[in-house]
């Protein structure tokens, strides 16, 4: 489990992005978190994954506070909780395949990673979630030729082959087509069945609605309502 108790992030001009925010994200369970442009949303991601310092709070992982744990638990955040942006950071010239693969370097012996050496079993292993995300197919095409719901499916792969147990990610569906935002959502979806915690920004509320078990709103930069997947009421609308 991701906890952070109330964390506070302020820019160096001194503008407050995070106030006090109290947060947690269970395994096997899709969070949604929703709010205006600006509302701390894509800040609350980062401070999860250890990709920005905050200015007071804690963070905790599994129980443990990840600044008290020393570098172990750093490394241990940065290896089981990956932060995927919303546009995926592929190489263009590589395959779905390799940039997938670049996931199991973080799990193999430096001395193959120095000769450039995979194992089978890695190839395998990206393989296999590549057909679970449905892009067996797609597998040996360049990143450059992938739709850009199939490259945001081969960066949930390369998280997921990375070890990840919690995937956070920023408008993972954001100016997709709604066939490729459905895909990636039942995919998510399916994760957490897997016992994966989901942690995904989505400005269209009606998709949290539909797949979410659980909404976080954030208003400049506080947590405004928490509340279980289902309709949104017109005040909690109103209050983004």
């Amino acid at each position: 489990m991701i906890e952070a108790r109330k964390l506070t992030k302020r820019l160096v001009d001194g503008k407050t992005v995070l106030a006090d925010v109290d947060f947690t994200a269970e395994r096997g369970q899709f969070t949604a978190v929703a709010g205006a442009s600006g509302s701390g949303k894509s800040m609350l991601l980062k401070c999860l994954a250890l990709r920005e310092n905050w200015t007071s709070g804690r963070l905790l992982l599994d129980g443990e506070d990840v600044f008290k744990g020393g570098w172990k638990a750093k490394m241990r955040v940065k290896r089981e909780i990956a932060y995927l942006e919303e546009k995926p950071d592929l190489n263009p010239n590589r395959t779905a395949l390799k940039n997938a693969l670049v996931g199991t370097r973080y799990q193999t012996p430096l001395w193959r990673r120095m000769i450039g050496s995979v194992r089978n079993d890695d190839y395998m292993g990206v393989m296999d979630v590549l057909e679970q995300v449905g892009l067996l197919d797609k597998a040996h095409m360049k990143a450059s030729a992938l739709s850009g719901g199939e490259r945001q499916r081969v960066a949930i792969t390369r998280a997921l082959v990375h070890g990840a147990r919690a995937l956070l990610l920023d408008e993972p569906v954001t100016g997709l087509d709604p066939h490729s935002a459905e895909r990636i959502l039942t995919d998510l979806k399916a994760m957490c069945e897997r016992g994966i915690a989901i942690v995904a920004v989505l400005s269209n509320l009606e998709w949290a609605e539909k797949f979410a078990d659980r909404i976080v709103g954030l208003s400049e930069g506080r947590v405004v309502f928490d509340v279980a997947g289902r309709r949104l009421t017109g005040r909690e609308r109103s209050m983004l």
